[in-house]
């Protein structure tokens, strides 16, 4: 079976249209029609469910889909891996990293790595750290950025950093006085938080749901210009990791009581090839860790 209708196939099912599934493939529309047809016919099934502009799997497409993408993923890796083995002259990298790490933490890492690896291309998608999980977990990434608690078993991890997840209030709030916060002092508190979906807010969710009590969310967004500005003016309080506040940000951290460190880890799928590009990025950004650890 030509692996060409079976890409065509995974791009239809995951733009849900003909015409952006083309678009997405580089190639005109009549040619990924005239593709699926074919190979419907070969098959002797249904495939694509084709009714008002509606594009949709049937049963059988989407047990065929499930297939392709394995397929079409282990291709690629196969073709990479062939072409790499005169050594590491190009690459790729796609890397998820959380808001947080992308703004504070890795740009002079990101900025090194390519000083030394110029002929490599970085990709690099933010968003919440349980996003960039499924975006990994589905091929679409090669290595992330995640929480160690929520390592699932078809992932590899190593360890990157440790940091501590503060309390984060004005300089005239009366947490200021204060050394520790316990979960019931800060959830007696309006909150800004991160949308759902980032890990900040997942452990303040899991922090609430151990403790018994309902966070008072008055702000929720991703942007963290917008988190601090609202907590500087007393609006509400917040929580970041150390490394985002700064001196003239006019804001002061607590720890919790007791304290809360995450542990964050960099990973990628087990069942794929980490490619050479993908190695030396892995390779260089643990060994930045462990020099600021």
């Amino acid at each position: 079976m030509d692996i060409k209708p079976l890409r065509y196939l995974v791009c239809i099912a995951e733009t849900a249209s003909f015409t952006k599934a083309a678009q997405q493939l580089g190639v005109a529309q009549p040619a990924v029609s005239m593709a699926i047809k074919k190979l419907e016919q070969e098959l002797g099934l249904t495939l694509i469910h084709r009714a008002d502009r509606h594009v949709c799997l049937t049963d059988e497409g989407n047990k065929l889909y499930q297939h392709a993408k394995r397929i079409v993923q282990a291709t690629d890796e196969a073709i990479l891996e062939m072409s790499e083995l005169n050594g590491l002259t190009q690459g790729e990298v796609r890397v998820g990293i959380p808001s947080m790490l992308g703004s504070y933490y890795f740009p002079p890492i990101l900025m090194a790595f390519r000083n030394r690896y110029p002929s490599i291309t970085l990709k690099v998608i933010e968003g919440g750290t349980w996003q960039l999980q499924k975006m990994l977990e589905k091929g679409e990434l090669d290595l992330s950025v995640i929480v160690a608690e929520t390592l699932p078993a078809s992932l590899q991890a190593e360890h990157l950093l440790e940091e501590e997840m503060r309390v984060v209030v004005a300089k005239d709030h009366p947490f200021s006085q204060l050394n520790k916060v316990t979960p019931a002092a800060f959830f007696n508190e309006e909150l800004v938080m991160f949308k759902e979906g980032f890990f900040h807010r997942r452990i303040v969710d899991k922090l609430a749901e151990k403790a018994g009590l309902k966070p008072n969310i008055g702000f929720e967004t991703n942007l963290i210009p917008l988190i601090k500005s609202i907590t500087k003016q007393g609006f509400g309080i917040s929580t970041m990791l150390s490394m985002v506040i700064e001196d003239d940000d006019q804001l002061i951290t607590r720890s919790f009581d007791p304290p809360i460190w995450l542990d964050l880890n960099i990973a990628w799928r087990k069942d794929g090839y980490l490619s050479k590009a993908n190695q030396a990025f892995l390779d260089f950004v643990c060994q930045q860790g462990k020099s600021v650890s």
